[in-house]
């Protein structure tokens, strides 16, 4: 049967996955860098995996792409804009040829149309809730898995709704202080889940979650 999965997502020894004051320039937010400590092993991960090398970090991010076949994030993690669009120029921060290359849902309060782009991405923006969404995404991963990309808002959602199956985390020796927590005000929600991995990298800790049989 098709999971609902969460993967890659890297947070702070303080549970944030960013900081306050996200924007153009720092999508992360104050004092978080794309090649810092909270994601450098992301990109590492990406570059050894392209030229065939291998290794921890290498293998978990290898298995966030294995049998996904659509994506649902949140308009923050689209881009950085907030409110109605001004336009639809913006087309994300992955280039006209984004990395995703199936269906991707987009929560937000402001619908546009879909974004069609190159390598078979195409991003819908959605207003419904997040069981609606889920049925869609469902729908277009034609018997894959459906992975839940972020932001924090959005996994909180999916997770209050008790329709994640499994997430794996990354935990980053840094601190952040302030911003977006995954976990906050989750305390009923976590006890449904119970750590199946917990592995050790030279730059980072893997954790994997899977919820309790219901």
């Amino acid at each position: 049967m098709p999971k609902v999965r969460v993967h890659n997502v890297t947070i702070s020894l303080d549970g944030f996955m960013a900081g306050v004051n996200q924007r153009p320039d720092a999508p992360f937010g104050d004092g978080v860098g794309w090649g810092d400590e909270l994601h450098g092993w992301f990109i590492s991960a990406m570059e050894d995996a392209a030229a065939g090398r291998t290794g921890t970090d290498v293998d978990y991010f290898v298995r966030g792409d294995q049998n996904i076949g659509a994506t649902i994030m949140g308009r923050n993690m689209f881009g950085p804009q907030r409110g109605p669009w001004q336009d639809d120029s913006w087309k994300g921060w992955w280039g006209e040829n984004p990395p995703y290359h199936h269906d991707v849902f987009v929560h937000t309060h402001h619908v546009r149309p879909t974004l069609e782009m190159a390598g078979g991405t195409a991003f819908h923006f959605t207003d419904e809730p997040p069981e609606a969404v889920l049925r869609r995404a469902f729908d277009a991963a034609g018997g894959k898995d459906v992975r839940i990309g972020g932001g924090a808002a959005v996994i909180q959602q999916y997770l209050r709704a008790g329709l994640i199956d499994e997430m794996h985390l990354v935990i980053a020796p840094m601190l952040i202080g302030r911003g977006e927590r995954l976990f906050d005000n989750l305390e009923d929600v976590t006890e449904g889940y119970r750590v199946s991995e917990m592995v050790g990298s030279p730059e980072v800790t893997h954790a994997v979650l899977v919820r309790h049989p219901r």
